[in-house]
């Protein structure tokens, strides 16, 4: 792969500045604060959008987004402006406002496979508009187009985008880098039966021409630019909140995340006001690639979550957490990605814990300590045993090789690890202060150390804290703190039970069912579960419980593992099912992984045939994961 010269270094806090001033951009630049970003061509330390305004017109029987992104620039003396774009169609370029448009020159570089190539537009100083006419192709790949029968309903098709980290770029030409937020608006055509939304200010019912205006007047990163067109309808859940779903779920959503207010007053009590306005969600069809993205006024959520017992909820609680952490104050680069996922990892738990008792949060931190565990050691025994750290060097390389368990628990650890030092009074403050000091900014790593010493750690005369390890060096520090929970100690019990060779259906549990404990539980009691149990154990387990029929997708997941490992074939037609269904990353690449790993070389091929008639329901994120997965 070819070396990208990074970004000249820019201060974000001056270029903020200057992206809403009549000042030039390059007079603003703080040179003590310097930010590179080595996966965008865009030349923001010079130019840069301050808002976007989008044209575009959803066609669903050709699958292509087309029409006109117009850019409103920063003032700057430049002769060029650099955009981001992949697998996009230019057809022109004009210059100045809308109705006194001039066609300029432009030049595309050449392709890098992450980045796509840079697109160069030929401007003057005095040069204020950039109007970008374009199409997206069949290659864009933050786009996901679904049949009617991929969907709940069967009768009409759905897409939706997913940006995050450098994919936007990729159905919108534009400045893709996070250090650079802007404001946006966009009018969208669709099908009149269809429902557009949007990561902005929605409408709550279906018009009859397809037409839709949206305005996002905070600034956001590029990332969270977000669409989804479809058969919705809209859910209240409160003055200030509610979820857009397929008619078929609202029953179900409204179930399953009616304690969406409280969680917005339990965020609010902790770390202040709620700056968005609005905290929407929308439930996408099961090829959505993550449990939810925070995409600012809508959070786009997986189905999966859907489990019928609320056990799931902490996704949404992460995904609104994030309105303060990600959304609020952004990383600067996809190297500081932990500066996004940590805090909220954190924040989620808090809130959680606010809400559910400290009893339930334990639970989930337990979890979250067991993935990391095997996070740790997959990357120590990989190629890159340096990604460890939270601070990551992702230069030349798809920054979605950061987005692992490093960043998210590694990170939220290190913040638990600190408020059992500091104190939670004390750390609280310092957390509620660093939101409201950071609004609406991008913030580097460097930034965040110098913060955390100076209005923390040196206030409180803490000099040995060992702040420098848990970023920069590999490895989880010894002062990491560590969290026990009783009620995923007595699910241990009972797996271990079952590897000494007993039935722990008998006596006191002769009547145990399923639905006796949370998802989390079970996660616990199938991970302690040996892989050299029998394949009759495993039988004896599904016939009381029914884990490869009836238990959530979370539940599925983590069960069909152990049957791989343990040869237990009856879970295999549930388990195709599951593959085929959900496209959720997290839910398949681990089956896919065992799978892979396998003793028994069938199981790899069983999985490769599943996959290449299952892969045209995922979307392009997951798609490529378990393409690596399988065939490296």
């Amino acid at each position: 792969m070819k070396r990208l010269n990074p970004v000249i270094a820019l201060c974000v806090s001056a270029l903020l500045t200057a992206c809403g001033s009549t000042t030039s951009t390059s007079d603003l630049l703080n040179e003590n604060l310097e930010i590179k970003d080595a996966h965008s061509y865009s030349n923001i330390n010079e130019i840069c959008t301050t808002h976007l305004n989008l044209e575009l017109e959803i066609d669903f029987e050709n699958k292509i987004v087309q029409g006109v992104a117009r850019h409103t620039m920063s003032n700057h003396d430049c002769d060029t402006a650099i955009f981001d774009i992949k697998a996009l169609e230019i057809k022109k370029i004009t210059l100045g406002e809308k109705g006194s448009e001039k066609e300029t020159d432009f030049d595309i570089g050449d392709e890098d496979e992450w980045l796509g190539r840079p697109l160069e537009v030929k401007i003057s100083p005095s040069t204020k508009y950039i109007n970008i006419y374009y199409q997206t192709t069949g290659a864009t790949e933050a786009i996901d187009w679904l049949a009617p029968s991929q969907t709940t309903g069967k009768k009409l098709p759905f897409m939706y985008t997913q940006g995050q980290a450098i994919l936007t770029r990729s159905w919108i030409p534009l400045q893709d880098s996070p250090a650079n937020r802007i404001t946006y608006s966009a009018n969208i055509k669709v099908p009149s039966e269809l429902f557009a939304i949007m990561s902005a200010d929605n409408p709550t019912e279906k018009n009859d021409q397809g037409i839709y205006h949206f305005e996002m007047k905070q600034k956001i990163p590029s990332y969270l630019i977000a669409l989804a067109v479809g058969d919705l309808k809209y859910t209240s859940l409160g003055e200030n909140c509610g979820i857009y779903s397929e008619p078929e779920l609202s029953d179900a959503c409204r179930y399953e995340f009616e304690d969406l207010p409280k969680m917005i007053a339990a965020a609010e009590n902790l770390y202040g006001e709620y700056r968005w306005d609005q905290f929407d969600m929308v439930i996408l069809p099961y090829s959505f690639p993550f449990g939810g993205m925070e995409n600012p006024r809508l959070t786009f959520a997986n189905p999966t979550l859907l489990a019928g017992d609320q056990s799931l909820v902490s996704v949404v609680a992460h995904e609104l957490a994030h309105s303060w952490s990600g959304n609020l104050v952004t990383n600067a680069t996809w190297d500081d990605f932990w500066l996004n996922e940590g805090f909220t990892v954190y924040f989620e738990n808090r809130i959680m814990e606010e809400l559910y008792g400290k009893e339930v949060a334990d639970i989930l931190a337990v979890i979250e300590q067991q993935e990391l565990a095997g996070t740790l050691e997959e990357i120590e025994n990989g190629d890159h045993p340096e990604d460890t750290r939270l601070k990551l060097e992702l230069d030349a390389r798809n920054p979605d090789e950061g987005l692992t368990d490093i960043a998210y628990v590694k990170g939220a650890f290190f913040l638990r690890t600190l408020e059992e030092r500091i104190g939670r009074v004390k750390f609280d403050k310092f957390l509620k202060e660093y939101f409201n000091h950071h609004a609406f900014e991008t913030i580097g790593t460097e930034d965040f150390v110098r913060y955390l010493n100076s209005e923390l750690l040196e206030p409180n005369n803490i000099t040995d804290f060992n702040v420098d390890e848990w970023i920069y060096q590999p490895g989880l520090p010894e002062n990491c703190i560590s969290i026990s929970s009783k009620r995923l100690e007595k699910m241990t019990v009972l797996a271990s039970a079952i590897n000494e060779g007993k039935n722990i259906f008998l006596g006191a549990n002769k009547n145990m069912q399923r639905g006796d404990y949370v998802t989390q539980e079970w996660l616990a009691f199938i991970r302690a579960l040996s892989s050299e149990i029998l394949p009759s154990d495993m039988a004896m387990i599904d016939h009381k419980l029914d884990f490869s029929r009836s238990a959530n997708a979370v539940i599925k997941s983590e069960w069909y593992q152990l049957a791989i490992k343990t040869g237990y074939k009856d879970a295999r037609p549930f388990m195709k099912e599951h593959l085929t269904l959900v496209g959720r990353r997290w839910l398949i690449a681990g089956i896919y992984e065992t799978l892979h790993d396998s003793m028994d070389k069938s199981d790899l091929a069983w999985g490769k045939e599943v996959f290449e008639n299952a892969k045209s329901n995922y979307h392009f994120i997951s798609k490529s994961t378990i393409q690596e997965i399988l065939y490296d």
